[in-house]
């Protein structure tokens, strides 16, 4: 608030474009044109402008939270796919590394993360959710790691081929089954889990979790503060607009 009263946070501009705008382009730049929007607070807003994009409606957005909600495009994910957060800017080159990457699942990661916490009082290092890895691969995700151990902060963007979306609805429907209604990880229930939640219930079954990194490139926009810090410093220096 006041920039989403009366509209959805994709629909904030940066730079005389939408939130969702910048994510559209960082797809079809990279030859990525089949998009699916999943939302809540004020589809029919998004569906009016953007007819051309699949959409799933998260009817219960207001009880449930971002697993739950990417779950609603359950029946899109028996091919290889790209999951995004719709309240984030990042450049196109994630896009392309985690389409190159060759792994089942990859997370996008900020390793210049802690740079952009030097204007932002009202978002705490504590909230991020920041990553540890080792030779490649994500080893711990979880907002309570330390500053100085975590490798960076996952952006909210990750990569499955056809066989890392079958592992992610596997244990998504697994952790469904066992937790529904129940408290799972931090979340007091498990239709509030968040995305890295399942993550890191993965990473501990057993699952592979490989990693892409970007070096900035990234602004997460999560109150007026890092709107208006967005609207300064976007689109980054340093970036080409692709490869």
């Amino acid at each position: 608030m006041p920039t989403t009263a009366d509209a959805p946070k994709c629909f904030a501009e940066v730079g005389r474009q939408t939130i969702l705008d910048w994510t559209i382009q960082n797809f079809r730049t990279t030859g990525v044109d089949d998009i699916c929007f999943i939302g809540g607070y004020q589809i029919d807003k998004v569906r009016e402008k953007y007819p051309e994009l699949t959409f799933r409606h998260n009817a219960d957005w207001k009880r449930n939270n971002i697993l739950a909600s990417l779950f609603h495009a359950e029946d899109l994910m028996d091919q290889p796919f790209i999951c995004c957060y719709s309240d984030i800017l990042f450049v196109p080159q994630v896009v392309e590394q985690l389409l190159a990457s060759g792994e089942d699942v990859s997370l996008a990661i900020d390793t210049e993360w802690l740079r952009r916490y030097g204007h932002r009082s009202q978002h705490p290092t504590g909230d991020a959710e920041k990553v540890t890895t080792l030779n490649g691969v994500v080893t711990r995700v979880h907002r309570e790691i330390a500053d100085a151990d975590a490798h960076g902060e996952f952006i909210g963007v990750a990569g499955f081929s056809e066989t890392g979306a079958a592992i992610l609805r596997r244990h998504y429907q697994r952790c469904r089954e066992f937790y529904a209604g129940r408290p799972f990880r931090e979340a007091k229930v498990f239709e509030k889990a968040y995305l890295i939640h399942l993550f890191q219930d993965m990473i501990e079954a057993g699952e592979r979790l490989a990693h892409v990194d970007t070096p900035g490139g990234y602004i997460e926009i999560d109150t007026q503060e890092d709107f208006e810090y967005a609207r300064g410093n976007w689109p980054p220096k340093g970036f080409p607009s692709s490869s």
